[in-house]
């Protein structure tokens, strides 16, 4: 019936219009014989160039999960991460099939929450999250707005790979027209650099490469006119930590001489293998080598903070960690938090991200950062998983979890942690991360076990070897300690 009716339309000659129109039903008529339902909607998409346009553009975000952060020395740049500018020379995947409508990326722009007016809130609490900045880093102010967020953070260009285009000329205009707009200023703006970068790579080339980049971020910060630029400090790669230390801070004041006013913060690590940063004595070290201590900062990230040792669970212990920093960093370098709660029990030394509450720290580590007035107006930064499973069994994003988390931490600001208010909330959230937590804490344990038979001695000359061993690793932490870094 379809092909008749398809030639009595092209005897009766109509207009070119609808030539075109019945010349696509007619090649869609024909594939569905041969095809697949699926293919018939792929075979229009080609007839249509339009489209085929619009669905490339999808493929511009390309999303990591980013709740566990690879270690600078085991990373090969094989991929090209998207989540910046589009570039028009780089095609789209060929074998990747995006399944976003016209429909879902209209969800994806909707507003999901308002943001709360921070003179409606007891204290100055800006909180926001690391979102997107696909299709452009204005985007990511209008992605930040969607969530209610009073603070974000972002990538200022592909942070997986050492290839990056420069900012098209009227990117700095539409950026600070938009924080215009959604009436946000740049103090509130943390931009997060590349994974690749390590600034303590003693290799003469790796060097340079790390440093050009960590520049060009700089750059774009100043061109921006963002105030903060968060970096991880990177690896000793095996090597003394005060050798470590001393090539971050050197490569920080080069930048600082070649830029104009931007905050570099070094963000606290979790402890593992030979990251800088595990200890509040190795942010020390480098800012000690730092010229111009009005152009460096600390971010402390509540997850790496717990994993490498320093609790925050109680009121008593979060006043504990927060004076060792203040001793041992000062409290004026702190310009930011990053908040996540931790799927690996206390001192673990793994990085795993752990959505607010539902960790090993709990709730009421969170009601202590919150309420905590010596924090306020600095940008605190969610990086807690967002990706679910939808009903076909494939990982979607869903920022209304960011929403929702913003909502809750305002709504510790000023709640009474002994109130039943708090107490269910508490336990509800427990239940909600108690499996997670149990899968985590027998791998840990597995681990512990294991590297327990490992250093187990054998016999006496094992006992007196160990004996050895044990001597010598007190002696090296002690040199690690005094120059301000921890022994692996």
């Amino acid at each position: 019936m379809a092909r008749q009716s398809a030639r009595q339309a092209a005897q009766a000659k109509p207009p070119a219009e609808a030539t075109v129109k019945v010349e696509k039903q007619v090649v869609a008529t024909r594939v569905a014989k041969s095809k697949s339902g699926a293919a018939v909607v792929e075979s229009k998409v080609q007839v249509n160039k339009r489209a085929t346009a619009k669905r490339k553009v999808d493929y511009t975000e390309d999303k990591d999960d980013e709740s566990v952060e690879p270690d600078v020395n085991d990373i090969t740049d094989t991929k090209d991460d998207e989540d910046n500018e589009p570039y028009s020379t780089k095609p789209a995947p060929k074998k990747r099939k995006t399944t976003t409508t016209s429909s879902n990326k209209t969800a994806d722009n909707m507003p999901l929450a308002a943001r709360t007016p921070l003179n409606t809130l007891k204290l100055a609490m800006k909180i926001g999250a690391h979102v997107s900045a696909a299709g452009g880093v204005q985007n990511s102010i209008t992605n930040a707005s969607n969530i209610g967020a009073n603070a974000f953070a972002l990538f200022l260009k592909p942070h997986k790979t050492w290839k990056y285009p420069p900012f098209s000329p009227d990117t700095p205009p539409l950026f600070s027209s938009l924080l215009k707009t959604n009436t946000y200023t740049p103090d509130i703006i943390l931009p997060h650099a590349s994974y690749l970068i390590n600034l303590a790579q003693p290799d003469k080339e790796k060097s340079t490469q790390a440093y050009s980049s960590f520049l060009d971020d700089l750059k774009r910060c100043d061109a921006l006119g963002i105030t903060l630029y968060n970096f991880h400090p990177g690896s000793t790669g095996g090597l003394p930590m005060p050798e470590a230390c001393a090539r971050i801070a050197a490569h920080l004041n080069a930048a600082h001489k070649a830029t104009k006013s931007v905050i570099t913060v070094l963000e606290n690590m979790c402890g593992s293998g030979n990251i800088i940063g595990s200890s509040f004595s190795d942010l020390a070290t480098v800012i000690a080598l730092v010229e111009d201590k009005s152009r460096v900062g600390v971010c402390l990230d509540t997850c790496h903070a717990f994993a490498a040792g320093y609790d925050l669970r109680s009121p008593e212990t979060y006043a504990k960690t927060m004076k060792e920093f203040d001793d041992v960093v000062g409290l004026k370098y702190l310009k930011a938090f990053h908040l996540n709660d931790s799927k690996a029990p206390f001192s673990s030394h793994r990085d795993l991200h752990e959505n607010i509450g539902q960790g090993f720290l709990g709730l009421r580590a969170f009601h202590n950062v919150v309420n905590d007035e010596r924090l306020q107006n600095l940008p605190m930064v969610l990086e807690t998983p967002i990706d679910v499973k939808g009903p076909d069994g494939k990982k979607k994003e869903d920022k209304k979890i960011w929403a929702d988390e913003i909502k809750l931490l305002e709504s510790l600001i000023g709640m009474d942690a002994e109130s039943k208010e708090f107490k269910d909330l508490e336990v509800e959230l427990q239940k909600k991360g108690a499996a997670e937590r149990k899968r985590i804490q027998e791998q840990v344990d597995k681990k512990a076990d294991k590297d327990a038979k490992k250093a187990a001695p054998k016999g006496k000359k094992g006992a007196a070897a160990a004996k050895k061993k044990k001597k010598a690793d007190e002696e090296e932490e002690e040199a690690c300690d005094s120059c301000g870094g921890e022994s692996d």
